[in-house]
């Protein structure tokens, strides 16, 4: 069965249903973890462990703790060993191993053997964000996501049984890869957690998007840069989105535009809901720009255009008729809105406060550490990896798009149909 059509028209497996948060008792200030000899002893590999990095941030959860519920939960996993690629002059990877007296492999297929023959751990944690690796002419950061998932894969094969796999943020920056890897969890029937932290986060209202809700059209405001935020913008959208009536149809085209091009286009009379929900969106922002203590004029389309002219818009429309619109501008938070199609607007920010911009630890790492901790412990995914296979596929699509001058990419390929988790899996409590 070739890749781009693999998918089509499947729907999310039981093995993908949101697993419930653990309850702790109100008395203790600490969430005591199971014994060690309960706990999945998992691999953690990430690229670079720096200050801020996100491997970084997951490094610390699973081996210190986070704060959660009101108390400090302490990991509900072992790190057993862990492999990283690069070690800058502020590297902290070291100073962490020797810390928390972890091991520290050569390879990755070390670390997951724990140095012998077969794989010798029950997780395996996939950090590859930041560091020194090249770009393409394009603009998209060579990651090696989709080469170190294959070793573990190969790890996988050869020692004749799999274990949970968390990737971080999108998959690949070519589609067949990102479709060889979910093929590869299904083949293999191991659990595949994927994506960002930006679906689960708290929310501003603590709000989700009803289940089957009539939906007519998705909108994010954003900020940041392309192949890097556009899959949190975008994914911001998609779980919202992929609640709607009848669930994800796949997306038959991504249009990407820049500066005028994109104001011409939000202005033509094909998107008239698109700019309400862009001033919804914006209006659940803590980051507009001021001028002296307070906001010049009512936030509007025109408003934003003469604020942030160079923004970058990405213009998704899905099989069924929902449009998705993705704006990345300079606001620095991440806002939706969605309008029903009897007219109601639901909106909310996802919080997203960076480390020296209202947080000092980015908290909001926090609930999907606690969702990988969940999908080692459970042996199954809270949400569905399919969500971010495509909006994987829409960061692509948004590239490319851009690279050929701002067409509209015609993305059959992403005929990725699934339903979501019945339950809510952000931070809500």
């Amino acid at each position: 069965m070739e890749r781009r059509s693999f998918l089509k028209s499947a729907s999310i497996s039981s093995a993908f249903l949101a697993a419930p948060f653990s309850t702790f008792h109100p008395r203790h200030a600490v969430a005591t973890a199971p014994p060690s000899s309960q706990r999945p002893k998992v691999a953690f590999l990430g690229t670079v462990v720096r200050r801020h990095s996100h491997a970084q941030h997951f490094l610390d959860r699973h081996t210190l703790g986070y704060t959660w519920k009101g108390r400090w939960q302490q990991p509900r996993i072992d790190v057993g060993s862990v492999f990283v690629d690069q070690f800058p002059e502020e590297d902290l990877a070291k100073s962490r191993v020797k810390r928390h007296k972890l091991k520290l492999y050569p390879s990755i297929e070390e670390a997951l053997t724990l140095g012998g023959s077969k794989l010798a751990v029950d997780g395996v944690i996939l950090i590859g964000e930041h560091g020194d690796y090249p770009t393409n002419k394009k603009g998209q950061h060579l990651y090696p996501r989709y080469d170190w998932f294959k070793r573990v894969v190969k790890v996988f094969e050869d020692s004749g049984r799999s274990v949970p796999v968390f990737n971080d943020k999108h998959l690949s920056t070519n589609w067949d890869e990102c479709v060889e890897m979910v093929e590869d969890s299904r083949r293999l029937d191991f659990a595949f957690l994927a994506g960002s932290s930006l679906p689960v986060t708290r929310r501003m209202p603590a709000i989700d998007m009803p289940l089957g809700t009539a939906l007519k059209e998705s909108v994010c405001v954003a900020y940041g840069g392309i192949d890097s935020y556009d899959i949190h913008a975008l994914e911001t959208a998609q779980c919202m989105s992929e609640r709607r009536q009848g669930g994800e149809t796949g997306v038959k085209q991504v249009h990407a535009l820049r500066g005028d091009t994109l104001w011409t286009r939000l202005n033509s009379d094909d998107c008239q809901t698109t700019r309400e929900l862009i001033v919804s969106a914006l209006t659940r922002s803590h980051n507009l720009p001021v001028k002296e203590g307070f906001p010049t004029h009512p936030t509007s389309i025109d408003w934003l255009q003469t604020n942030m002219p160079d923004s970058t818009g990405y213009i998704v429309e899905h099989k069924d008729g929902l449009r998705t619109t993705m704006l990345l501008t300079g606001i620095r938070d991440f806002n939706y809105a969605g309008m029903t199609k009897d007219g109601n607007v639901i909106s909310c920010q996802m919080y997203l406060p960076m480390p020296g911009h209202g947080s000092t630890t980015a908290d909001f790492f926090n609930p999907l550490a606690r969702h990988v901790e969940t999908t080692m412990i459970d042996g199954k995914a809270p949400y569905p990896v399919e969500r971010t296979l495509l909006t994987s596929g829409m960061v692509i699509g948004g590239v490319d798009s851009l690279f050929q001058g701002e067409k509209p990419v015609a993305t059959p390929h992403l005929d990725i149909a699934y339903s979501p988790s019945p339950k809510s899996t952000f931070w809500n409590d």
